[in-house]
């Protein structure tokens, strides 16, 4: 790998293209989530059920929220991302490649709030939530849970997102987010909930190790089994388009 490329981006130089969100800020403000059109979307994808009462140590829900925290939910043939090793989860900046149909973005988000609570009593809930920021193909925010019913055993994953088109995006942009974006996207959390179920059950079975985390020159890579395509090469690339 040459200088500045490393693991699966093969373009650029991500180093500083993470340290230049720093000076971006989120892309919307609270108050504009309860006006105008956006989508929301949430997924529930059922991960291997407990015993009833508090999350087992080393069991599903222990299991699934260390592979949240370390954006291995994220499904690779869609979106990756590379944020800094050792960077605290709030306030984390992630670069993330946005991938679809030929098409490569590299676009900006930050962790904005940490959850780690009981709902209602009973839920047990650990979770974080991130903000798009400036350049970014969307507006919106994406919380990632993991949610253990203690009545009952069971564990969930659950994505939650609010998300609309930027629009700073340029014609030739637009026009492809118009034609693919939203499909894309749904295709997103459906297969970031496949993935989660299958990591989960492979680990907690037994069948596989828990993944571990890929660092390239201090950076995270996320997820650790993204890999470079041949196809790859002949990809369009834009940073911050939006």
């Amino acid at each position: 790998m040459g200088s500045g490329y490393g693991h699966w981006f093969g373009w650029g130089d991500p180093a500083a293209l993470l340290d230049d969100l720093a000076g971006r800020k989120v892309n919307f403000g609270p108050e504009e989530l309860d006006c105008g059109e956006w989508h929301r979307d949430t997924r529930r994808t059922p991960l291997p059920a407990e015993q009833p009462g508090d999350p087992e140590p080393h069991g599903s829900w222990e299991t699934a929220r260390r592979l949240v925290e370390a954006y291995e939910a994220a499904e690779p043939r869609i979106i990756r991302g590379v944020y800094r090793a050792g960077a605290s989860l709030c306030g984390r900046d992630m670069l993330l490649e946005g991938r679809f149909h030929g098409l490569h973005f590299h676009m900006g988000v930050r962790v904005t709030e940490v959850l780690d609570e009981t709902r209602d009593g009973q839920d047990r809930v650990w979770g974080w939530t991130y903000e798009t920021l400036e350049g970014h193909l969307e507006r919106g925010r994406m919380t990632y849970e993991v949610v253990k019913h203690t009545d009952t055993g069971a564990v969930e994953f659950v994505t939650r997102g609010v998300s609309q088109r930027s629009p700073a995006l340029g014609p030739v942009v637009g026009l492809g987010w118009r034609l693919f974006g939203r499909r894309t996207q749904l295709r997103f959390y459906d297969g970031c909930g496949a993935r989660m179920r299958r990591i989960v059950g492979d680990v907690v079975a037994g069948r596989a190790p828990l993944p571990t985390p890929v660092v390239v020159a201090g950076l995270v890579h996320a997820p650790s089994d993204a890999q470079p395509l041949r196809r790859d090469r002949l990809a369009v690339r834009r940073t911050n388009p939006g």
